[in-house]
């Protein structure tokens, strides 16, 4: 299993390129965001909320990086024509698309099947597993255009959710497993790749909602898997084609 401190891509690993980060405010959107603006990439940074957005954008232009550009959307009511409409907007104004990465989570708690309610059983299968298959489906054509593309599923471990009370989450992240197979077979004589990353437990407001006795001094911050991120985005990343890479850090 590699170690996070392993994974340090160089400085320019993803120069020229631009890639689009979803949930790019959150735990582990947002120091993602960052890294892979840090290795050269243009950046788009899609979450709802538009402050949080401002200061990422804020802190990758004080940088010295390539400037971001921020896109303001809500997975939860997003539809198709909204993806669609978001690919034409990148091509027109960036001219390329190289690479996503989804960082964007959603879960609510832990509760059992029959203690859900049903919109959120729905919202949470739509966040974490709809939405991003359709925002990636409307990007296929725009992703097919770059010699090297590569679009990243954040995972979680399986032995850590799919137990009593995980709901659908759990049943989310088991369907992002059949999603990386079916765009894997899909895509494999094709300049695109598809990978997914399943970092080790990170001080996230996530986790926080399931761990909930847990001190979050003694979990490793988010800011440790940046690296894989840049790393599968990157060319190095195609060793990783079709797989889901564990990673962990050396204190794990």
């Amino acid at each position: 299993m590699p170690l996070a401190t392993d994974l340090g891509p160089p400085p320019d690993a993803l120069a020229g390129r631009v890639v689009l980060v979803t949930g790019a405010h959150g735990g582990l959107g947002q120091p993602a965001a960052r890294a892979i603006a840090a290795a050269g990439a243009t950046v788009v940074l899609l979450g709802r909320r538009v402050p949080k957005l401002n200061r990422v954008y804020d802190a990758i232009a004080a940088s010295g990086a390539p400037e971001p550009a921020i896109y303001p959307l809500d997975l939860e009511g997003a539809t198709p024509a909204d993806y669609a409409e978001l690919a034409d907007r990148i091509g027109a104004e960036l001219g390329r698309l190289d690479g996503i990465l989804h960082a964007a989570a959603h879960f609510d708690g832990l509760r059992s099947v029959e203690g859900t309610e049903p919109e959120e059983w729905v919202r949470c299968l739509h966040v974490n597993l709809t939405a991003p298959l359709l925002l990636t489906r409307a990007c296929l054509p725009l992703l097919r255009q770059s010699a090297d593309a590569a679009v990243v599923f954040v995972q979680d471990d399986p032995t850590r959710m799919r137990r009593a009370y995980w709901g659908g989450y759990a049943v989310a992240k088991a369907g992002l497993d059949g999603a990386l197979a079916v765009l894997h077979e899909e895509t494999l004589n094709s300049s695109l790749r598809v990978a997914a990353l399943r970092p080790g437990p990170m001080r996230t407001a996530l986790r926080a909602r399931a761990w909930f006795g847990e001190d979050p001094a003694t979990v490793t911050p988010p800011e440790a898997w940046a690296p894989a991120c840049v790393f599968l985005l990157s060319p190095a990343g195609a060793e990783w084609r079709g797989r889901v890479m564990p990673v962990e850090t050396p204190a794990a």
